[in-house]
Protein backbone atom coordinates (compact mmCIF):
# COMPACT_ATOMS: atom_id res chain seq x y z
CA UNK A 1 0.00 0.00 0.00
CA UNK A 2 2.99 2.44 0.30
CA UNK A 3 4.00 2.09 -3.41
CA UNK A 4 3.48 5.54 -5.41
CA UNK A 5 -0.36 5.72 -7.12
CA UNK A 6 -0.07 6.57 -10.61
CA UNK A 7 -3.18 8.04 -12.57
CA UNK A 8 -4.07 7.34 -16.09
CA UNK A 9 -6.24 10.03 -17.43
CA UNK A 10 -6.64 8.69 -20.88
CA UNK A 11 -9.89 8.30 -23.33
CA UNK A 12 -8.63 5.80 -24.81
CA UNK A 13 -9.97 3.08 -22.30
CA UNK A 14 -7.65 0.15 -24.11
CA UNK A 15 -4.54 2.15 -24.01
CA UNK A 16 -5.81 2.93 -20.30
CA UNK A 17 -5.59 -0.59 -19.51
CA UNK A 18 -2.40 -1.67 -20.56
CA UNK A 19 -0.46 1.26 -19.41
CA UNK A 20 -2.30 0.07 -15.71
CA UNK A 21 -1.26 -3.05 -16.04
CA UNK A 22 2.37 -2.43 -16.62
CA UNK A 23 2.53 -0.05 -14.26
CA UNK A 24 1.48 -2.47 -11.59
CA UNK A 25 3.80 -4.85 -13.49
CA UNK A 26 6.34 -2.32 -12.31
CA UNK A 27 5.19 -2.38 -8.78
CA UNK A 28 2.97 1.00 -8.78
CA UNK A 29 -0.22 1.05 -7.86
CA UNK A 30 -2.57 2.45 -10.76
CA UNK A 31 -5.57 3.44 -11.97
CA UNK A 32 -7.59 5.19 -14.63
CA UNK A 33 -10.56 7.68 -15.74
CA UNK A 34 -11.58 8.34 -18.77
CA UNK A 35 -12.77 12.25 -18.74
CA UNK A 36 -10.90 15.39 -17.62
CA UNK A 37 -14.02 16.56 -15.36
CA UNK A 38 -13.32 14.26 -12.56
CA UNK A 39 -9.80 14.42 -11.97
CA UNK A 40 -9.31 17.15 -9.97
CA UNK A 41 -11.94 15.38 -7.34
CA UNK A 42 -9.77 12.36 -7.32
CA UNK A 43 -6.45 14.40 -6.76
CA UNK A 44 -7.73 16.89 -3.86
CA UNK A 45 -8.80 13.06 -2.25
CA UNK A 46 -4.71 13.30 -1.65
CA UNK A 47 -3.72 9.65 -2.67
CA UNK A 48 -2.36 10.56 -5.93
CA UNK A 49 1.26 10.70 -6.38
CA UNK A 50 1.66 11.55 -10.34
CA UNK A 51 -0.56 11.72 -13.48
CA UNK A 52 -0.41 10.44 -17.05
CA UNK A 53 -2.45 12.81 -18.40
CA UNK A 54 -3.71 12.62 -22.26
CA UNK A 55 -4.11 16.46 -24.14
CA UNK A 56 -7.33 15.27 -25.71
CA UNK A 57 -10.06 14.56 -23.80
CA UNK A 58 -13.46 14.86 -23.33
CA UNK A 59 -15.20 17.59 -20.85
CA UNK A 60 -11.86 19.19 -20.15
CA UNK A 61 -9.08 18.97 -21.80
CA UNK A 62 -5.79 17.79 -20.76
CA UNK A 63 -3.80 21.49 -21.16
CA UNK A 64 -6.31 23.15 -19.49
CA UNK A 65 -6.65 20.47 -16.93
CA UNK A 66 -2.94 20.94 -16.20
CA UNK A 67 -2.78 24.03 -15.63
CA UNK A 68 -5.96 23.63 -13.15
CA UNK A 69 -4.00 21.11 -11.16
CA UNK A 70 -0.56 23.20 -11.17
CA UNK A 71 -2.51 26.10 -10.22
CA UNK A 72 -4.12 23.80 -6.97
CA UNK A 73 -0.39 21.96 -5.90
CA UNK A 74 2.50 20.87 -7.43
CA UNK A 75 1.51 17.03 -8.25
CA UNK A 76 3.85 15.49 -10.79
CA UNK A 77 2.01 15.54 -14.23
CA UNK A 78 3.30 13.71 -17.43
CA UNK A 79 1.29 14.94 -20.27
CA UNK A 80 0.61 12.14 -23.26
CA UNK A 81 -0.60 13.35 -26.95
CA UNK A 82 -0.20 12.91 -30.60
CA UNK A 83 0.99 15.98 -31.12
CA UNK A 84 4.76 16.10 -31.83
CA UNK A 85 5.56 19.57 -32.73
CA UNK A 86 7.53 21.59 -30.74
CA UNK A 87 5.35 24.41 -30.22
CA UNK A 88 2.88 21.94 -28.59
CA UNK A 89 5.78 20.66 -26.51
CA UNK A 90 6.63 23.86 -25.34
CA UNK A 91 2.66 24.44 -24.58
CA UNK A 92 2.36 21.08 -22.61
CA UNK A 93 5.84 21.94 -20.59
CA UNK A 94 4.39 25.77 -19.84
CA UNK A 95 0.86 25.01 -18.56
CA UNK A 96 2.61 22.74 -15.92
CA UNK A 97 3.53 19.42 -16.82
CA UNK A 98 7.04 17.79 -16.04
CA UNK A 99 7.63 16.19 -18.71
CA UNK A 100 5.93 15.08 -22.35
CA UNK A 101 5.55 11.96 -24.45
CA UNK A 102 4.42 12.01 -27.95
CA UNK A 103 2.19 8.87 -29.05
CA UNK A 104 2.86 6.48 -30.12
CA UNK A 105 4.98 5.18 -27.39
CA UNK A 106 5.82 2.06 -25.76
CA UNK A 107 4.11 1.30 -22.35
CA UNK A 108 7.82 0.59 -21.21
CA UNK A 109 9.26 4.10 -22.05
CA UNK A 110 5.89 5.34 -20.14
CA UNK A 111 7.10 3.75 -17.08
CA UNK A 112 10.46 4.56 -17.06
CA UNK A 113 9.26 8.60 -17.68
CA UNK A 114 7.21 7.81 -14.48
CA UNK A 115 10.45 6.84 -12.59
CA UNK A 116 12.03 9.38 -13.61
CA UNK A 117 9.60 11.80 -12.70
CA UNK A 118 9.12 10.68 -9.26
CA UNK A 119 13.10 10.38 -8.49
CA UNK A 120 13.12 13.78 -8.65
CA UNK A 121 9.60 14.36 -6.35
CA UNK A 122 10.02 11.40 -3.75
CA UNK A 123 6.57 9.65 -3.90
CA UNK A 124 4.10 9.92 -0.51
CA UNK A 125 4.90 14.28 -0.56
CA UNK A 126 1.66 15.72 0.42
CA UNK A 127 0.27 18.23 -1.66
CA UNK A 128 0.95 21.82 -0.60
CA UNK A 129 -1.79 24.84 -0.02
CA UNK A 130 -5.40 24.87 0.14
CA UNK A 131 -7.29 22.63 -2.97
CA UNK A 132 -10.87 23.18 -3.17
CA UNK A 133 -12.79 20.14 -4.93
CA UNK A 134 -16.08 22.89 -5.73
CA UNK A 135 -18.44 19.91 -7.18
CA UNK A 136 -18.16 17.66 -4.31
CA UNK A 137 -18.57 20.51 -1.74
CA UNK A 138 -15.33 19.57 -0.13
CA UNK A 139 -11.72 21.29 0.69
CA UNK A 140 -8.46 20.05 1.79
CA UNK A 141 -5.22 21.21 2.86
CA UNK A 142 -2.06 18.94 2.39
CA UNK A 143 -4.56 16.49 0.94
CA UNK A 144 -6.63 16.02 4.04
CA UNK A 145 -9.91 16.46 3.93
CA UNK A 146 -11.36 19.47 6.66
CA UNK A 147 -14.82 19.43 8.41
CA UNK A 148 -16.50 22.22 7.11
CA UNK A 149 -20.04 22.72 7.69
CA UNK A 150 -21.56 24.61 4.37
CA UNK A 151 -21.15 28.19 5.32
CA UNK A 152 -17.68 27.48 6.32
CA UNK A 153 -17.40 25.81 2.76
CA UNK A 154 -19.04 29.27 0.76
CA UNK A 155 -16.88 31.40 2.89
CA UNK A 156 -13.39 29.75 2.49
CA UNK A 157 -14.42 30.03 -1.70
CA UNK A 158 -15.55 33.20 -1.56
CA UNK A 159 -11.88 34.24 0.05
CA UNK A 160 -9.58 32.27 -1.64
CA UNK A 161 -11.23 33.21 -4.96
CA UNK A 162 -10.22 36.34 -4.27
CA UNK A 163 -6.67 36.74 -2.69
CA UNK A 164 -5.24 39.94 -0.81
CA UNK A 165 -8.97 41.72 -1.59
CA UNK A 166 -10.80 43.18 1.64
CA UNK A 167 -14.20 41.50 1.68
CA UNK A 168 -16.60 43.47 3.87
CA UNK A 169 -18.82 41.64 6.68
CA UNK A 170 -21.74 42.73 4.44
CA UNK A 171 -20.47 41.39 1.44
CA UNK A 172 -20.12 37.80 2.45
CA UNK A 173 -23.04 37.70 4.44
CA UNK A 174 -24.65 38.55 1.00
CA UNK A 175 -22.41 36.00 -0.85
CA UNK A 176 -22.79 33.29 2.08
CA UNK A 177 -26.56 33.63 2.69
CA UNK A 178 -28.45 33.43 -0.62
CA UNK A 179 -31.82 33.23 0.63
CA UNK A 180 -30.50 36.69 1.45
CA UNK A 181 -31.62 35.96 5.77
CA UNK A 182 -30.85 38.32 8.42
CA UNK A 183 -27.98 37.65 9.88
CA UNK A 184 -25.64 39.84 12.29
CA UNK A 185 -21.84 40.80 11.76
CA UNK A 186 -21.11 38.94 14.68
CA UNK A 187 -22.58 35.43 13.06
CA UNK A 188 -20.13 36.02 9.91
CA UNK A 189 -17.48 36.65 12.81
CA UNK A 190 -18.09 33.57 14.73
CA UNK A 191 -17.92 31.74 11.20
CA UNK A 192 -15.32 33.19 10.37
CA UNK A 193 -13.24 32.37 13.50
CA UNK A 194 -13.90 28.90 13.20
CA UNK A 195 -13.09 28.62 9.73
CA UNK A 196 -9.46 29.80 10.58
CA UNK A 197 -9.44 27.60 13.70
CA UNK A 198 -9.70 24.66 11.15
CA UNK A 199 -7.10 25.82 8.90
CA UNK A 200 -4.83 26.45 10.96
CA UNK A 201 -5.08 22.99 12.97
CA UNK A 202 -4.80 22.09 9.12
CA UNK A 203 -1.48 23.61 8.87
CA UNK A 204 -2.38 27.05 7.01
CA UNK A 205 -1.97 29.87 9.54
CA UNK A 206 -2.69 33.25 9.00
CA UNK A 207 -4.30 32.10 6.11
CA UNK A 208 -7.31 35.02 6.86
CA UNK A 209 -6.13 38.10 7.98
CA UNK A 210 -9.11 40.66 9.93
CA UNK A 211 -9.38 44.03 8.14
CA UNK A 212 -10.06 46.67 10.74
CA UNK A 213 -13.26 48.16 10.32
CA UNK A 214 -14.09 46.65 6.93
CA UNK A 215 -14.25 43.11 7.41
CA UNK A 216 -11.67 40.20 6.08
CA UNK A 217 -8.91 39.40 3.66
CA UNK A 218 -7.31 35.97 2.35
CA UNK A 219 -3.53 36.13 2.21
CA UNK A 220 -2.12 34.49 -0.85
CA UNK A 221 0.99 33.56 0.78
CA UNK A 222 -0.32 31.59 3.09
CA UNK A 223 -2.05 29.02 0.61
CA UNK A 224 1.58 27.98 -0.51
CA UNK A 225 3.13 27.11 2.84
CA UNK A 226 4.60 23.78 3.43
Amino acid sequence: MNAPHILVVEDEQRLARLLVSYLKAAGYRASAQHDGLSVQSTVAAGDVDLILLDWMLPGMDGLTLCRALRAGGDIPIIMMTARAQEEDRLDGLDSGADDYICKPFSPREVVARVRAVLRRRPAGTPQPGLQIDEQGLRAFVHGKELALTPVEFRLLKILRDAPGKALSRDDLRTWVYEDRRIVHDRTIDTHVKNLRRKLEEAGLAEAISAVYGVGYRWEARSARQP
